[in-house]
């Protein structure tokens, strides 16, 4: 039961597979070489397993390797970002 992430470029989405079969995702927008992560989802009966984690992790770690940064709108990214500080220089401080 070991999860794997998959990223679906045309739809803008990270998914999180066990076995696979999708248990979550996390949406983003691109604009301007920034990543708006505005929506994360685990599926109810396997919250708690970590999996938000997983596609999260992978998404920002996909998001450094192509030169991105990040703009945090999802409250769950956020959260991540806040507890995972080596994501921080990802952040897009001010975007007016």
């Amino acid at each position: 039961m070991t999860p794997t992430v998959e990223h679906d470029t045309t739809g803008q989405r990270f998914r999180v597979l066990v076995d696979g079969r999708g248990v979550g995702f996390a949406d983003y927008q691109i604009v301007d070489h920034v990543r708006n992560f505005n929506h994360t989802v685990v599926s109810p009966a396997e919250q708690g397993q970590g999996f938000g984690c997983v596609v999260i992790k992978a998404a920002l770690d996909d998001t450094r390797s192509n030169g991105l940064r990040v703009l945090p709108t999802c409250s769950f990214v956020r959260h991540f970002i806040a507890k995972n500080p080596e994501y921080g220089d990802l952040v897009v401080r001010d975007r007016s």
